[in-house]
C-alpha cells in the first residue's frame, strides 16, 4: 500500500496522497474495531452443506432421468453449482473463511480442481496480480488483450477477422463468455504443464485428471454419444456464462490506469471497481462479488461482513472526494457492453493491410 504509515508533513499532491493513505489506515482500524474482520465459519459450513446437497440431488436426478434430453436441465444445474463452488474456492484463496491461512489455502487447492475443474495455482497467480493492480495497463491480467480488447491500444493491435469481432465485442460479449469455462481449463493446463514452478503440481494434476476422467466417463456411460457431448457443452457453457456474467460487472467500463500512474491504494481500488445493488439474493447470486469495492479494500473479509463495511467505505470516500460507483446488475451490463463497443470501434479498418496503414501514416 502506497506510503502507508508515513505521516511527515508534505505539500501539494504528495500531501493529498498521504492524507488518503492515512484515511485507509484509519478505515482498516475501524473495520477491525467493529468486528467486521471476524470469520463466519458457520455461514460457510451451511453454504457448503447446501451446495453439496444440491450436487447430490443433481447427481440423483441424472441417474433417474436416464436417456432423455431433459438431462440438459441437469447439465445447466451443474454449471450453476460449479460456479457456486468457484465462489467458495475464491473466498478460501482470499483467506475469508478460516482463521488459519494454511486451512484456507488447502480448502481452495482441493475445491478448485476437484469441484470447479480449474487449477488453484493458475487462479491465484492471475487473481493476485489483478488485486494488486486493478485496471492498470500491462499489470492487470484481467485487461490483457485477447479475444476481447479492454482499451484502445489493445484494439489497435487487431487486424482482419479478429478486428471485425473486436468492433462488435460488446454486442458479442454474452456469446463470448459461453466459452470462458473452456478458456479456464486451458489456462489451468498451461500453468500445470508449464515451465514455471508450481507448488504441489502433482497433486493438482491428479485432482484435475481424476475429476475430468470420472465426470466424462460417467456422462458417456449413461448417455448416448450425441447427448453426452450436448450435456458437456451445456454444462461448460452455463458455467462460463455464469462466471463471466458475475465477474464482468466488477471492473469493465471503469477507469483504466496507465502502468506508471501514481495512485494510492484506496483511490486505485475504489476508482476502478463497481458495486452491484441488491439484497441477500444478490449476495448469493454473485458470491459476494457484488460488493467489489469492499472486497478489494478488505480482500480477506468474510462475505457476510461486506455489506456492513459499505457504510464505512462510503463515508471515507465522501470525505476524500473519491467517486464511489454502484449500479443495478442490468445497468452494469449496459455500461460494459457500451464501453466494449466503444473500445472496439476505435480499432482500424479490420481488413486494411497493416503495411498500407503504416505507409499512409507516414505521408
Amino acid at each position: 500500500m502506497d506510503n502507508l504509515g508515513k505521516r511527515a508533513p508534505q505539500s501539494g499532491a504528495a500531501a493529498v496522497r498521504n492524507a488518503v493513505v492515512n484515511s485507509y489506515a484509519d478505515l482498516l482500524k475501524s473495520a477491525r474495531a467493529t468486528g467486521l474482520m471476524r470469520r463466519h465459519r458457520a455461514f460457510y459450513i451451511i453454504l457448503f452443506a447446501i451446495l453439496i446437497a444440491a450436487l447430490a440431488g443433481a447427481g440423483t436426478g441424472f441417474v433417474l432421468l436416464g436417456d432423455t434430453w431433459f438431462q440438459l436441465l441437469i447439465a445447466g444445474a451443474l454449471g450453476i453449482l460449479f460456479t457456486q463452488f468457484a465462489f467458495l474456492a475464491h473466498e478460501a484463496a482470499h483467506h475469508q473463511i478460516f482463521t488459519s491461512g494454511r486451512v484456507n489455502d488447502w480448502s481452495a487447492r482441493i475445491l478448485g480442481p476437484l469441484l470447479v475443474g480449474m487449477s488453484y495455482t493458475a487462479w491465484v497467480r492471475k487473481h493476485s496480480a489483478h488485486h494488486q493492480n486493478p485496471n492498470v495497463k500491462g499489470k492487470d491480467p484481467d485487461i490483457h488483450t485477447g479475444v476481447v480488447a479492454f482499451h484502445e491500444e489493445g484494439a489497435a493491435t487487431k487486424h482482419g477477422l479478429p478486428a471485425l469481432i473486436t468492433r462488435h465485442q460488446g454486442s458479442l460479449l454474452f456469446l463470448l463468455i459461453l466459452f470462458l469455462g473452456f478458456a479456464l481449463v486451458l489456462d489451468s493446463a498451461k500453468t500445470l504443464f508449464g515451465r514455471k514452478p508450481v507448488k504441489y503440481r502433482a497433486l493438482e494434476i491428479s485432482l484435475l485428471s481424476t475429476r475430468f476422467a470420472a465426470y466424462v466417463a460417467v456422462v458417456f456411460w449413461m448417455l448416448p454419444v450425441g447427448m453426452a457431448f450436448a450435456f458437456l457443452g451445456v454444462q461448460m457453457g452455463v458455467f462460463g456464462f455464469y462466471m463471466g456474467a458475475s465477474f464482468a460487472p466488477n471492473h469493465k467500463g471503469m477507469p483504466i490506469l496507465e502502468a506508471g500512474s501514481r495512485v494510492d491504494f484506496l483511490t486505485r481500488q475504489v476508482l476502478t471497481a463497481r458495486n452491484i445493488r441488491g439484497g441477500f439474493l444478490m449476495d448469493v447470486l454473485m458470491g459476494g462479488l457484488n460488493h467489489q469495492v469492499e472486497h478489494h479494500l478488505f480482500p480477506d473479509m468474510a462475505r457476510p461482513q461486506l455489506r456492513q463495511a459499505n457504510r464505512l467505505v462510503r463515508a471515507v470516500c465522501a470525505r476524500e472526494g473519491i467517486p464511489f460507483t454502484e449500479t443495478t446488475l442490468l445497468q452494469s451490463y449496459r455500461i460494459v457492453v457500451a464501453y466494449l463497443n466503444r473500445v472496439g470501434l476505435s480499432s482500424a479498418d479490420p481488413f486494411e493491410c497493416p503495411l498500407v496503414r503504416q505507409y499512409r501514416g507516414s505521408r
